[in-house]
């Protein structure tokens, strides 16, 4: 099989990305063979091959949106066949024994493992996943459209939920990228008035036709003050921004693993028992939820396509913020 893997160069970058041929993995008793159909391109990656993400594994193959067949099934494994649809999302594994997993928070177990980072991801032609974090996945959307659902649709579901966002609620959008894409649409969904800040032109307009009651720059408040805000651009500055625009009670959810610093700001902008919380990874419950919802509304993905030899163009297009949708990795007669 081909497979885009991450090696040691010394110096974290694109180019040590390399499209290698390799044998097609065996699945472990408790595993699933998954050939990939599609894989979706995410920030995370790009951070984990530049290096802002330390790497846990070298060299390692990339990526957490996988959406695919099963091709084989681990002697142990129950309740899976060879041709089921399955989707592979950023956690690969849980103890299922800590406390953080007994009280339903498996996105902060201490020996939790993740795709693309800690073993190997979705940018290759097979892949293996321990069956119990598969994700089923129904028959009726297209692999390029439910790739992107995997990380970030799930993980601005879990954002929102983070943040209080309740039907009819005031949200901000800081940044609109894939993600926020796929937010909005379950915002209003929900009957939310959503207000999106972007230094982009054409994403506020694109905000705009997709319901949003307000779009402007990162240093522009919103018409009205706000009952909570996501922020999806890794950046310090922007949370600032969020907080100055939610009401007292209001609540900012950092929807990002990686954040440079945040500058100093005044007391008064926290003060009011606002809420700053970060979100991280999510559960299997945060999936499921999600993909049911996504395929009540249906939710529209807008998808970039590149076949898998041009996986190292994706994420110099997705770091020169020349992705429109989301970028998508497609395998050579899928």
């Amino acid at each position: 099989m081909r497979a885009l893997s991450l090696v040691d160069r010394g110096t974290p970058g694109i180019e040590n990305l390399h499209l290698v041929e390799r044998p097609v993995p065996e699945p472990a008793a408790d595993e699933l063979l998954l050939r990939v159909a599609a894989c979706g391109v995410c920030r995370t990656d790009l951070q984990i091959v530049q290096g802002d993400l330390a790497p846990h594994a070298l060299p390692v193959v990339p990526g957490h949106q996988a959406v695919g067949r099963v091709g084989a099934v681990g002697r142990s494994v129950a309740g899976w066949t060879i041709g089921d649809r399955a989707g592979v999302g950023w956690l690969a594994a849980a103890c299922g024994r800590c406390a953080a997993c007994r009280s339903g928070r498996e996105n902060l177990c201490p020996d939790a493992r993740f795709t693309g980072w800690d073993r190997d991801g979705g940018f290759a032609e097979w892949m293996t996943v321990k069956a119990d974090f598969a994700l089923r996945l129904p028959d009726g959307p297209s692999d390029l459209a439910e790739a992107p659902l995997l990380c970030g649709g799930v993980i601005g579901y879990r954002a929102l939920r983070i943040a209080g966002v309740e039907p009819g609620s005031r949200l901000g959008l800081y940044g609109f990228g894939a993600s926020a894409l796929i937010s909005i649409q379950v915002a209003r969904h929900w009957g939310c008035e959503v207000h999106v800040a972007t230094r982009n032109p054409a994403e506020r307009e694109r905000a705009m036709r997709l319901g949003a009651a307000w779009a402007g720059g990162y240093d522009d408040l919103p018409p009205v003050p706000l009952d909570a805000a996501v922020t999806f651009a890794p950046a310090g500055s922007v949370v600032v921004a969020a907080l100055r625009a939610v009401r007292p009670g209001g609540t900012v959810a950092i929807n990002a693993i990686h954040l440079d610093r945040i500058p100093d700001f005044p007391y008064e902008i926290l003060w009011g028992e606002r809420g700053l919380r970060s979100v991280a990874n999510y559960t299997r419950r945060d999936a499921r939820e999600f993909l049911d919802l996504a395929a009540r509304i249906p939710i529209v993905t807008e998808v970039d396509r590149f076949p898998l030899a041009d996986g190292a163009a994706a994420l110099r297009a997705l770091a020169a913020g020349e992705v429109t949708g989301a970028a998508v990795l497609v395998m050579e007669g899928r």
